[in-house]
Parts: C-alpha cells; sequence; structure tokens
C-alpha cells in the first residue's frame, strides 16, 4: 500500500508540470494538485467529492455510453441524460413511416412506456489504479518486436485479478506514450431504454450547417434509462428488471450561469494527438484530411439524392447520414484551423529547441531525425490507409463482404469445422436485419464505382491488388468512369450479398467455391490482402518506431520543460477538466457572448429549409412566453452556453457541472475557430459549446409533457 501511495504522488508530482491554464483532461484520482487553481476559478467542493473509491462521489455520477459518448445520471433512478446525437442511432432505429418519432419526438410518460435497446450499454466507472511499475517491470530486458504481444499479455492478466468474483469488467490503458499505466474498473449496464427525445428539429436544429459553429441553437440531448436486475445488478434485458439505483446522481441547477462562473466537464473524451510532430501535422494538413474530406463527400451526396427522395429512406439512412457528415465536417475546419494557426511552424520552432537542448544528450538526440526518416516511408502508404478505411471498406456492401472471411476460413479447413461455420454463420447474422435495414442500392452502386475509381486515379499502381487489373481488362470502357460503373453494375446484379433473401439462402448452406466466386466478396478479399500483405507491414514498422520514440519523445519534454505543465492524451479514460464560462472574440469587429436564447432559434427558422424548421408547439410556448420556471431574468429561455473547457470527441453528452456539483448544461461540440483542438489546444480560441439544461426542462416539461421525469429529479432554484 505505501508503494502504490509513493506512485501516485509522484505521478501526481510529475502530472503538476504538464498544465496551460483551463487545459488538460486530467485523470479524477490526480485531481489534488490541481485543487488550489480549480478553488482559485470558483471550485466549491472538495477533492473527495470529486472522486472517492471508498465513499459516493461526482464519478459516480458519469457514465460511459455506448462507447463513444458520455452521459450522466439525474435521478435515483437511473435516469441518464445524454446528447441527441448519442441516442440517435436507437431512436432512428425505432422509427418508421407510421411512428416517427425522430422528426416527431418521443416522450415515455411511464416505465411501461421507456423503449428497449439491443447493442446499447452505459459503463459507471468502480476504480482507477496505477499499475505502472508492473507493466514496466514485465517488460524490462524484452526485445522490442516482443514488447507488444508481453504487454497485451500483461494486461490481461491485470484485468483478470481486478474482475475475479465480480461482475465487473477492465481495461489497463497507456498514458503519456507508454511511461505510464493505468487499471481502470467499471460496472457494464446492458439494459438501457430509451425514455424521451425531442424531434430532429430541435435535437439537430442547425443540422450541417451549424455543425461546429457558435452560435449555437441545437437542443442537442436524449435521455435513457439503466435498468437492472432485483439486487441492482447488471443483468440482460428482461421485464423483470427495475430502474437502477445509483451511488451518485447529480443535482439539476436552473439557477443560470454568467460570463466568468467556474464549469467542470466531466466525461469519457476519446482521443487527442496533442504530441504530434510536425512531420505527423503536415501529412494531416497535405494528404490524409483531404482525402477523408473527398471519400466521404461521396457518400454523403449519393446517400442525401436517396434521402431526398421518400421520409422512409431518409428515416433508414439518417443514422449512418449523421455520422459520417460529423466528421467530415470536422476534418475540413482541423485542416482549416491548423493552417490557420500555424501549427506546423510552431511545432516546428519546438522541436528546433528540442533538438539544440538535446544534441548532447545521446538518448535523446536522434528521436527526432528517426522520426522523420520513418515519415519518409511512412507517407508513401499513409493515404492508402485512408483509402481501406474510406473508400474500399467505405463502401457497404464491401465492408459487409468482409465480415464473411471467417467463415470462408472455417469452410476451407482440410475437414471443415461444423461448429466453426455455426459461429461464423451466427456473427454474420447479428449485423444482418441492421445492414439490410438501412441498405440503398442505387446510391451503394454508385459509391461502389465511385470510390474504385478513385482508388486507381489516387493510390500509386504498385500498391493496387492484381484484382484491380483484372477489372480494368474486363470491364473496360471509353473512359475509366464508365469502367468502374460497369464493374460496380456487375457486382450489384451477381453477387448474392446484394439481397437478403439471397445472403440468407447462402448462409442456410453455404458453400466455399460459390463465395469465394461472389463477385462482391473476391473484391473486398482481393484490396484486403493486398493491404495486409503489401501495405500493413509498413504501417507496422513505422508504427514501432514511432510508438517508441514517441514515447522517449515525451519523456524527453519533460525533462527539458521541468516547470510546464503537462497531462496525458485523451484515450477514452474518465477525465475532468476545468474552467469558466467564456465569451470570445473570434476575428477583428466580431464578438460572441456567452449564451443564445429562443429568440434565437426564431430568427434562424426557415420553413423552406429542413435544417432550421421550428415545430408549431415550439413556437407557439414562445409566443405565449409560456416558459414557466425555466425562463433567465430577461424572460427569455437560454439555449445553449460556451465555456472554454477542455473536450475532445467522446465528451458528447458530458455533463457541464458549476461550482457546487450541479449539472448546468451538457457538452455537444467544439467550435470552428479551434478545430485543430484534437492535436493543438489554443488557449484563445477554444470554447465548447453546452445545451443549457435549463432548455432541456422546458423541453421535457412544457413541450413534452413529461412532467413525471422532471419529478424524478432534484431541481436546485
Amino acid at each position: 500500500m505505501k508503494k502504490t501511495v509513493l506512485t501516485l504522488l509522484a505521478f501526481n508530482i510529475l502530472a503538476l508540470n504538464f498544465m496551460k491554464a483551463d487545459e488538460g483532461m486530467w485523470l479524477p484520482m490526480l485531481l489534488k494538485n490541481n485543487y488550489a487553481e480549480m478553488q482559485r476559478l470558483g471550485l466549491k467542493l472538495t477533492p473527495e467529492q470529486l472522486y472517492d473509491i471508498n465513499n459516493a462521489s461526482l464519478k459516480d455520477a458519469i457514465v460511459w455510453f455506448n462507447g463513444g459518448c458520455t452521459a450522466e445520471i439525474v435521478s435515483d433512478k437511473g435516469l441518464l441524460f445524454t446528447n441527441h446525437h448519442c441516442g440517435y442511432a436507437s431512436i432512428a432505429n425505432h422509427s418508421t413511416a407510421s411512428d416517427n418519432i425522430l422528426d416527431n419526438g418521443f416522450w415515455a410518460k411511464s416505465f411501461a412506456e421507456e423503449k428497449e435497446n439491443s447493442n446499447m450499454w452505459a459503463s459507471v466507472l468502480i476504480r482507477m489504479e496505477d499499475v505502472s511499475d508492473r507493466v514496466n517491470k514485465a517488460l524490462a530486458g524484452v526485445d522490442i518486436k516482443k514488447q507488444d504481444s508481453v504487454k497485451q499479455a500483461t494486461f490481461k492478466a491485470i484485468q483478470k485479478e481486478a474482475t475475479e468474483k465480480t461482475t465487473y469488467e477492465a481495461s489497463v490503458k497507456s498514458f503519456f506514450k507508454d511511461n505510464a499505466y493505468y487499471l481502470f474498473v467499471f460496472e457494464k449496464f446492458t439494459d438501457i431504454r430509451l425514455v424521451a427525445a425531442p424531434p430532429q428539429s430541435i435535437g439537430k436544429f442547425g443540422g450541417d450547417t451549424d455543425n461546429w459553429m457558435w452560435p449555437r441553437h441545437t437542443g442537442d440531448f436524449s435521455i435513457f434509462r439503466i435498468y437492472a436486475n432485483k439486487d441492482n445488478k447488471p443483468a440482460p434485458y428482461s421485464k423483470d428488471n427495475v430502474p437502477y439505483k445509483p451511488k451518485k446522481f447529480l443535482n439539476v441547477s436552473i439557477k443560470g450561469l454568467q460570463d466568468g462562473d467556474f464549469t467542470m466537464v466531466y466525461g469519457f473524451p476519446g482521443r487527442t494527438n496533442r504530441y504530434e510532430t510536425s512531420f505527423g501535422i503536415q501529412l494531416a494538413v497535405d494528404k490524409t484530411n483531404p482525402a477523408t474530406v473527398e471519400l466521404r463527400d461521396i457518400r454523403l451526396k449519393d446517400w442525401k439524392e436517396q434521402m431526398d427522395k421518400s421520409d422512409s429512406i431518409r428515416l433508414l439512412m439518417s443514422s449512418k447520414y449523421a455520422s459520417i457528415a460529423n466528421y467530415w465536417k470536422y476534418y475540413i475546419g482541423q485542416t482549416e484551423q491548423l493552417k490557420r494557426l500555424k501549427v506546423f511552424e510552431e511545432k516546428q520552432n519546438m522541436e528546433q529547441k528540442f533538438n539544440l537542448w538535446a544534441k548532447d544528450k545521446p538518448e535523446y538526440s536522434k528521436i527526432l531525425q528517426t522520426i522523420q526518416e520513418a515519415y519518409g516511408d511512412y507517407k508513401r502508404y499513409a493515404v492508402h490507409r485512408t483509402y481501406i478505411n474510406e473508400a474500399v471498406f467505405g463502401s457497404a456492401i464491401e465492408l459487409y463482404a468482409l465480415s464473411f472471411a471467417d467463415l470462408e476460413k472455417a469452410l476451407k479447413a482440410e475437414k471443415p469445422d461444423t461448429a466453426a461455420v455455426r459461429k461464423a454463420v451466427a456473427e454474420i447474422r447479428k449485423d444482418e436485419d441492421d445492414f439490410y435495414k438501412s441498405f440503398n442500392l442505387a446510391s451503394e452502386q454508385k459509391i461502389l464505382a465511385s470510390f474504385t475509381e478513385m482508388f486507381y486515379k489516387n493510390i500509386p499502381a504498385d500498391q493496387h491488388p492484381a484484382y484491380m487489373a483484372e477489372i480494368v481488362k474486363k470491364y473496360k470502357g471509353k473512359t475509366n468512369k464508365e469502367t468502374f460503373e460497369k464493374f460496380a453494375a456487375s457486382v450489384f446484379k451477381k453477387s448474392f450479398l446484394i439481397h437478403k433473401a439471397d445472403a440468407e439462402k447462402f448462409l442456410s448452406k453455404p458453400d466455399l467455391k460459390e463465395l469465394q466466386k461472389d463477385p462482391a466478396y473476391a473484391y473486398a478479399m482481393a484490396f484486403y490482402n493486398n493491404f495486409l500483405t503489401n501495405i500493413k507491414p509498413h504501417l507496422d514498422a513505422f508504427a514501432v518506431i514511432n510508438n517508441t520514440q514517441g514515447s522517449k519523445y515525451v519523456k524527453a519534454l519533460m525533462e527539458m520543460n521541468p516547470d510546464k505543465k503537462f497531462y496525458p492524451d485523451a484515450n477514452s479514460t474518465l477525465r475532468l477538466t476545468y474552467g469558466n464560462v467564456k465569451s470570445y472574440s473570434p476575428k477583428d469587429g466580431v464578438d460572441y457572448r456567452y449564451y443564445t436564447t429562443l429568440s434565437g432559434v426564431m430568427e434562424k427558422e426557415n420553413p423552406n429549409d429542413f435544417e432550421f424548421i421550428v415545430p408549431q408547439k415550439l413556437k407557439d410556448l414562445y409566443k405565449n412566453k409560456d416558459f414557466g420556471m425555466y425562463a433567465d431574468k430577461s424572460g427569455d429561455i437560454n439555449v445553449g452556453f460556451i465555456t472554454n473547457n477542455d473536450i475532445t470527441g467522446g465528451n458528447s453528452g458530458s455533463p457541464v457541472i458549476n461550482a457546487n456539483g450541479e449539472l448546468v448544461g451538457l457538452a455537444f461540440d467544439g467550435n470552428w475557430e479551434a478545430m485543430s483542438g484534437d492535436i493543438y489546444f489554443d488557449s484563445k480560441y477554444k470554447r465548447t459549446i453546452c445545451v443549457d439544461v435549463r432548455y432541456v426542462l422546458f423541453m421535457i416539461d412544457k413541450f413534452g409533457g413529461a412532467s413525471n421525469l422532471i419529478s424524478e429529479m432534484n431541481i436546485i432554484r
């Protein structure tokens, strides 16, 4: 125990050296050294109220939601708030032309009306623990080529020990690029039910036009509930399950906010790469980001063309369209802001200073040179990686075809393993209904043709699979476009994967030769095997160098800057960031205040633009000033506000908490002027865009009429 305390103390001292004002995604158990600064900014709570493994604390009300978002518990009956876009897939999946809750909204007035969800989960952190000594001891003296396998085996052993004789799950994560390791133990619940959601004209108000923008007027929230068995433990869906009783839930404040008020964002940020070198930034700006945007643009345009034809198609495709569109615009913004903020130049300046400092230190002197040399080979293949993800398997039919690979492996055995075949078929069938539900033949045939043509033109010929030459020879047209259109038409005519009935017929009696000759499957495996054989070795070789040298680089930066405050990159682990409500001026002559109102929603209304439609009921409430207890001092409803908290993807749905530990909003976006935030934190422009909890409660109560939910919460007036 004493050794653990000393290790934590040493890491706390290290962490203290790693922060700028308002910057940093902090591990909750290590916040004591930030506490004085948090108090100075306005915090009224004790460190133990923020994080405590022995007693209920704020961390017990924070939920890792479905692996990509955050949610918070707001009642003693397991009620969850998260973003509308985090619940979007569930809302869309429950929507039909006859019961269109995506467009009309949904408000459960009783437990019985709440809707079951498959493949949805919510995890509550039980504890975290520093296991750096144990991992480093296991890695001592191990050859670099074997370190990853030894590391993973050590992780598994630690995780197994942490969860024995419990219902918990665990994971070990790396921090500071393999300079520290922490264990996280969770309780994972899988019976998660949809409770309420506003119509998407509110939940997605502003659509792609306003995405990543301030001022914002989006009611980006949805409501779910955790269910457990009668012992309050995780259990699969059952009618006998009951609402979860949490150790802690958040009180909800409707007292309002002022510019400068203290705020915390407590959640599960996904990924940042703040220690990226100038070489990586240049590659992203010049090559990989533009390729991602161009390829996603094709999908979005072809999908939108079909979605505009009918409501039924739009409902079926809305979820995947929204998912792709979000980061399509993100990569546009990230590239633009990396250039505008001259991040490449700043990184170069820092690296020059590093080289001067390291030149007489043999262990560090060649770090950046080694990384630069590794990029020399890697940049030849980096765009191929983007095309595999965004083009080859950005094609829905090819991604689905790839899921048949394990079935082929089972069928190819000398003595076909019937158990393995059954298992592979069962795995395919898990996603079969969801795939065909949103699979649109007309758009996907065009997408396959366009993506294959772009791969042919933009990826060097020596990186093509041999199958590409066969396509060109067999379907030769007057133009490349015609060639690949003919090819795609043939695939969609001949593949048994195109129609569910044909796929199901095959799965009922799978045959190896039939699978291998299927054109969609042959395409998927040709590109995938080419990637594994000819491209991935280069990517893996680069990763080994970049990871090992990157780890040394972060360690060296700590030594070089002993008075500077650093923090670990986000990696989907629980973090707390702190700052203030804060207005800003993005450019000369433009000043943005810190909040928006319902009046602004009405100003943006455009009944001829799907993104800016305002429901009649909301217009009536506004006209009659029927705002109840949720109005601000001016008599309007506050819709959104901004803070200078440090966030990234995964923070969507995170609670924004005031100095007293009360919920005041839900974080849902970053701002355009700081889209470089995953790589570079800009303290002048960085803002977190939040939906005001008063707008959420107003929607639940006055718009949705779900007073039952209001009565569940402890509302601070």
